[in-house]
């Protein structure tokens, strides 16, 4: 779907209105906004949630902003919390601790969102019903979303779709909408942007119901600067996609480790033993004692991703009892 078609697809400002009133009393929808220093867009972002959702609370989490995000988005009526310790995950965290309603809107405070599609993940949320549906990023402008930031964040959704099974083209985004029994089931440990990622694999692990619509992505107002840094970001995602594979998929992870050493062991060993076939010596006793020592440790590997396998299963079924045992978005 093309830009412009989505743009004349969206309903009318009225149709937004009425559907806002329609699912965002205070006790259902809630709308979280994680931000740092963005006193140049957080008035236009509660204001244009405000508009769609007239009804729902909009929390805005502060994550140690020194200018003057907090005070703007209390003038214009939203509930701010603070958050000290920095990063994007932590201050997600604390919103996921400190908000309950039956459907949470997630948004990033640097305007690029279009309001007007919150109406749209709220009721396919509830339509699926669906606990995760993400807001996937369309825009016309490389200054919205650059070729770099691109590449990154497909590059990331293949590898995670790869190991975990694909739901969406877009995990990154910073736009969805979840449900309570999602937001209460999720044993969040990231501390910066790599949360979506941890979001998407939770959803994945769990078979929870997963949904994707396409939404607007416009750039930053002049004199906004975006926090993500390319390679930095870009790193510590792969990491925790690494760290998400030890921690769900353990037999996976330790396997493929055991594999590596088995390799290495048998390209040690092989020309030992080919030497010892051919000369009846053991001239390099070292290495053969070396490639007996490294396939020990494959084995180890091995055991171990079952140990650890196993205790995953009972974990697994802990949070899965956690996550039933909240009701579907209704």
């Amino acid at each position: 779907m093309s830009y412009e078609t989505l743009q004349e697809s969206k309903p009318e400002s009225s149709e937004l209105v009425k559907a806002g009133n329609r699912f965002a009393n205070g006790a259902n929808v809630a709308v979280i906004v994680p931000c740092y220093n963005e006193e140049l867009t957080i008035e236009s972002v509660v204001q244009d949630f405000r508009q769609v959702l007239p009804e729902a609370k909009i929390y805005v989490f502060d994550n140690n902003s020194s200018d003057r995000t907090s005070e703007i988005a209390s003038n214009c009526g939203a509930i701010v919390r603070h958050e000290r310790r920095q990063g994007k995950g932590f201050a997600i965290r604390r919103a996921f601790a400190d908000v309950d309603a039956e459907i949470i809107l997630m948004v990033d405070g640097d305007a690029t969102y279009d309001a007007s599609a919150a109406t749209e993940l709220i009721q396919r949320c509830v339509d699926g019903p669906f606990d995760y549906v993400n807001g996937a990023r369309i825009h016309e402008s490389t200054e919205a979303y650059r070729p770099g930031h691109e590449f990154g964040n497909k590059m990331l959704t293949g590898v995670v779709a790869w190991i975990f099974g694909r739901q969406v083209d877009d995990m990154l985004s910073g736009y969805k909408a979840l449900s309570r029994r999602f937001i209460k089931s999720f044993p969040a440990s990231s501390t910066g942007f790599e949360i979506e990622t941890e979001l998407m694999v939770h959803a994945l692990e769990l078979g929870m119901p997963i949904s994707e619509i396409q939404t607007k992505y416009k750039e930053r107002p002049p004199n906004s600067v975006s926090k993500l840094n390319t390679f930095r970001d870009g790193f510590r995602i792969l990491l925790t996609i690494v760290q998400l594979v030890r921690r769900e998929r353990p037999f996976f992870f330790f396997s493929m480790i055991g594999l590596c050493l088995f390799v290495l062991s048998v390209a040690l060993s092989v020309p030992v033993i080919l030497e010892y076939f051919e000369t009846g010596l053991v001239r390099r006793l070292p290495t053969f004692i070396l490639s007996g020592f490294i396939g020990l440790l494959a084995v180890f590997a091995s055991f171990t991703g079952l140990i650890l396998d196993l205790i995953h299963r009972g974990r697994h079924e802990v949070r899965k009892l956690a996550y039933l045992s909240f009701k579907a978005p209704s």
